[in-house]
């Protein structure tokens, strides 16, 4: 923008500036040249009593030397004689004589002016007056440089102006945008002061209003996240309460943990959702603990990574308790190579949470499913698939906020979104088993790939804990 005002004011100056002094300087050059003749004239009139004065041809020569040194004048007796020198061709003499009429014509070197004078007897003499080129030309060279010095000044002059106003609206137009882009970052202390034209004025005011604004409804959103989390308090309370009267039976001990650990999640839960975004770690999701089974990854933090085959193990014997409460056959395979990826190992286990715990809010009773670890080339395929009826609607499937099938869709979009994280992709399709089959592929954090799968197994009775089928 800067360089933009610059050169348009830059062009209208040049267009303005030689608009007016191209007429000027032909005006000027046209005055001094009337103002040479005119001068040319009166010295002409001056010499007209030198023809009554000395009548002798030889007088009249030493009179016109003696009272135009410089050579300029010439007179032109009506016999065809002359006291001094002539410029002025035949034909013009003999127009100026015949017309006896005042006549201007150029010469080499200047320009002539002839002037008849009437004699007795009809005679008539003319008076030559020459005028060089430095007459006509006097003063115009110093005069056009003080004209060309003013106009350079001036065009300077807006320039100079024009970038300075351009700066002023560059400089401020760049804080805004700074502070825009902070932002847009996460610093929601950040703001301008209001500089500039008016307008930039108006729109830095703007911005710190909405910046304002901002804040206060992340600040109430956080507020009311865990508000309606600590409300939780009270049925885990009940929860657990209730679990410590069931007693030694074997669900108890299972019961238990995992009371302590969604109370755990409950209160890192809170504990993110009153942290100011300016003091949380780069990643985290406001209002979700980075640890939340609910969280969505928003992208891996640097240098954080873990092994998809050995988080997907441990949550899916956590899932394989209730799997044979319900009578579900649970089937897990894993491959032995090293499974990396570029993500904390709280998310892949969030995606593990929701897939399974898909199949258990979803089917009925008894379907079985299956989960997998593979390694491809260039990505760790993480599949889980049930027998159950399957996923009619994909596309509805992956919508936050509506999956189709009753519920919040927010499950799918976990996994969608670690997929995507590590630009990898998730897909819903129909698997062996009859079911619905959700893959996700997370792209490898070690570029050394070279697949192999040996998967273990484990059934017994309908559900068991997964084992690995070397040991």
């Amino acid at each position: 923008m800067r360089s933009a005002l610059a050169t348009v004011a830059l062009a209208v100056t040049v267009l303005v500036t030689v608009s007016f002094l191209v007429p000027l300087a032909l005006l000027l050059r046209t005055h001094v040249q009337t103002e040479a003749m005119l001068a040319a004239e009166q010295r002409v009139d001056t010499a007209i009593p030198l023809l009554a004065l000395a009548p002798d041809p030889a007088d009249l020569a030493a009179a016109v030397a003696r009272t135009d040194p410089a050579g300029q004048l010439c007179i032109h007796l009506p016999d065809g004689s002359r006291a001094g020198t002539t410029r002025a061709g035949a034909q013009l003499l003999s127009r100026a004589v015949q017309g006896r009429t005042a006549l201007t014509a150029d010469a080499p070197g200047g320009r002539d002016y002839l002037q008849p004078v009437m004699l007795g007897h009809d005679q008539v003499a003319v008076i030559e007056e020459f005028v060089p080129d430095s007459e006509l030309n006097r003063g115009l060279s110093r005069a056009w440089t003080v004209m060309a010095l003013l106009a350079t000044g001036l065009v300077i002059g807006s320039v100079l102006v024009a970038d300075r106003l351009g700066a002023r609206v560059v400089r401020a137009s760049r804080k805004l945008s700074h502070a825009a882009a902070a932002l847009g970052a996460g610093d929601l202390a950040v703001r301008v002061e209001p500089a500039g034209p008016p307008e930039l004025r108006a729109v830095g005011d703007a911005f710190n209003t909405m910046a304002d604004r901002v804040r206060q409804l992340l600040a109430t959103e956080r507020e009311l996240v865990a508000d309606l989390s600590h409300r939780l308090r009270t049925p885990m309370t009940a929860l657990r309460l209730a679990a410590e009267r069931i007693g030694p039976a074997p669900v108890a001990p299972q019961l238990a943990k995992a009371v302590e650990q969604l109370e755990d999640e409950l209160d890192a839960i809170i504990v993110a959702a009153r942290t100011p975004l300016s003091t949380r770690p780069a990643g985290a999701h406001p209002g979700i603990a980075p640890g939340d089974p609910g969280t969505r990854p928003t992208g891996p933090a640097p240098g954080e990574s873990c092994q998809v085959s050995e988080v997907a193990a441990h949550r899916v014997g956590f899932w394989a308790v209730l799997a044979e409460q319900q009578g579900r056959v649970c089937t897990f395979e894993a491959t032995d190579e090293p499974t990396p990826v570029q993500l904390p190992g709280d998310h892949v286990a969030a995606v593990v949470d929701a897939l399974v715990g898909n199949v258990f809010r979803h089917t009925p009773d008894g379907t079985r499913f299956a989960v997998s670890v593979r390694r491809t080339a260039q990505s760790v395929v993480l599949v889980v698939e049930d027998d159950g009826p399957g996923i009619t609607d994909p596309v509805a499937a992956l919508s936050r906020g509506a999956s189709g099938a009753g519920s919040t869709g927010l499950g799918l979009d976990i996994a969608r979104s670690a997929a995507e994280s590590t630009r990898g992709r998730l897909r819903i399709g129909c698997g062996p088993l009859g079911g619905a089959r959700v893959e996700v592929d997370l792209a490898l954090a070690d570029r050394n790939r070279r697949p192999l799968r040996r998967p273990w197994r484990n059934r017994h009775r309908g559900a068991q804990r997964p084992r690995s089928r070397h040991g």
